[in-house]
């Protein structure tokens, strides 16, 4: 357990589910590489009484053969692949001793979705063993886990069979937030300036795998060259494995992520369903929400006199996905791409999108800086009904003391200069939200910026700024 970095909240989970005194079913899902099975066998190392993995993209045998080959660790048969029934049966079998003696038994079976390959009747028989048997123990805690969310969610924690209302824990693990990467970062002796920390996230997300890979003495453009550059860049062709991991069907959803990734303030879901030629029902709100539930895109309400559930605006979160998507088609066969572009176009606009990401995922950081921690907050964007081109604000926090922070994020390696054309624009933008939103809340400009705000007089008129180092802010429960 000491070599978890940050997951301080799932640590806590964790443990009270273990100490328990009823039976416990626990779901972990989340993005593939977010370290979803490192979190579960570092946390109970010797203690796991049962392991089992799926194999990725392997048959129905092959499955059968992983979890043989886990039962006869515990002594119990699995010398033959047989019915799921029957292998559940014998996982009983060999636990029975264990269970009758009031010994914690912690069974974790882990990438579950690749069991269930086509009628292999793996879900039944899982049911039938946590309903007769696994259910009648209190210190049996059984651990699922798996990458394909929305099997995850469609089978287990939304199912409406036998599981139904069977699931005690659920467990959402996101990406580190900024704060979790430079430890982990040290920790493995990488010691960076926050703003490269802060690249390095625009570029790998809180993604514990793919900071795994920057080696020591590197720097970031290094590091991005050699991950990255084709053919031989351990990363260049992880995004079609990502998806290709996560759904069995992955084109739907790298449709809506390419064309969400063209689209830097996000789309509602009619727009996404016009420039996807589909109707925008049922099957659009599932690929949104198995997005949004792995992690690659997040929805905010639009502000306005009415806040209306369909008029949602969803916006590309994950950030090697906005990476990949950003660079594949320039990158080529150059060796040293990143290393050669620092400061280019190409470059510093990824970067004023990608910071625009990090800091909306960061907003209890925020919260925590501008001192609003304790106050109800609810946050939206914002876009107008009435100016052409319609004026946008990426983020308003609307707070219970009637107060309104409207947030500008601007990336910048210096303090940033507010020009005098950009004030201007400034306050036609907050003079347009008051008018049509008929705002009678105090209006706060906020500036987020890497390294504050270079004094001049139009800078004198931002109330508040959020800063890098405020962005790494350890995550506080709310």
């Amino acid at each position: 357990m000491a070599n978890i970095i940050g997951r301080e909240t799932e640590k806590r989970q964790l443990d009270i589910m273990a100490k328990s005194p009823k039976a416990e079913f626990v779901a972990v899902y989340g993005r593939r590489r977010v370290g979803k099975t490192y979190l579960i066998t570092e946390h109970f190392r010797d203690k796991l009484s049962f392991y089992a993995s799926g194999v990725l993209n392997a048959k129905t045998v092959r499955q059968k053969e992983a979890f043989c080959t886990a039962l006869e660790k515990i002594g119990a048969n699995g010398g033959q692949t047989d019915s799921w029934m029957s292998l559940f049966g014998a996982l009983r079998e060999g636990l029975q001793k264990r269970v009758e003696a009031g010994l914690t038994t912690v069974i974790f079976l882990d990438e579950i979705p690749c069991f269930d390959t086509q009628r292999s009747d793996f879900v039944p028989a899982l049911d039938h063993f946590w309903n007769t048997w696994a259910a009648r123990y209190p210190n049996i805690k059984l651990i699922v886990c798996g990458s394909a969310t929305s099997w995850i969610v469609k089978n287990i924690v939304d199912s409406h069979g036998g599981l139904h209302d069977r699931l005690t824990f659920e467990i959402h693990l996101h990406p580190f937030t900024l704060a979790e990467t430079e430890f982990y970062l040290n920790a493995n002796g990488i010691h960076w300036t926050r703003l490269m920390i802060a690249q390095a996230y625009m570029a790998f997300g809180g993604i514990p795998y793919y900071l795994s890979l920057i080696q020591q003495g590197e720097s970031l453009v290094q590091s991005l060259d050699r991950l990255y550059s084709k053919p031989t860049g351990i990363l260049h062709r992880e995004y079609e494995r990502l998806f290709a991991s996560l759904f069995k069907q992955p084109e739907p959803y790298l449709n809506i992520v390419s064309i969400l990734s063209k689209n830097k303030k996000g789309l509602t879901r009619d727009e996404i369903a016009d420039k996807l030629h589909i109707q925008s029902g049922g099957t659009l709100t599932k690929l949104l929400n198995d997005l949004k539930n792995c992690d690659f895109l997040r929805s905010y309400r639009v502000f306005g006199r009415k806040i209306k559930q369909n008029s949602e605006i969803y916006a590309l979160t994950d950030m090697f996905t906005l990476f990949h998507l950003h660079f594949n088609a320039v990158v080529g066969e150059e060796e040293r791409f990143f290393s050669k572009s620092s400061r280019t176009s190409v470059m510093l606009s990824w970067e004023g999108l990608a910071f625009e990401r990090v800091a909306m995922q960061h907003i209890n950081q925020m919260k925590q800086s501008i001192g609003i921690s304790g106050i109800r907050v609810n946050y939206y964007q914002w876009r107008s009904n009435a100016s052409s081109p319609a004026a946008q604000i990426d983020l308003v926090l609307d707070r219970a003391d009637d107060m309104v922070n409207v947030c500008e994020m601007k990336f910048s390696h210096t303090p940033y200069l507010i020009s005098k054309a950009e004030y201007e624009k400034l306050q036609n933008r907050l003079f347009a939200f008051q008018n049509e939103t008929q705002m009678n809340k105090g209006l706060l400009l906020t500036f987020i910026t890497p390294y504050g705000l270079k004094e001049n007089e139009y800078a004198n008129e931002v109330v508040q700024q959020v800063r890098l180092d405020d962005l790494f802010l350890p995550k506080r429960e709310e």
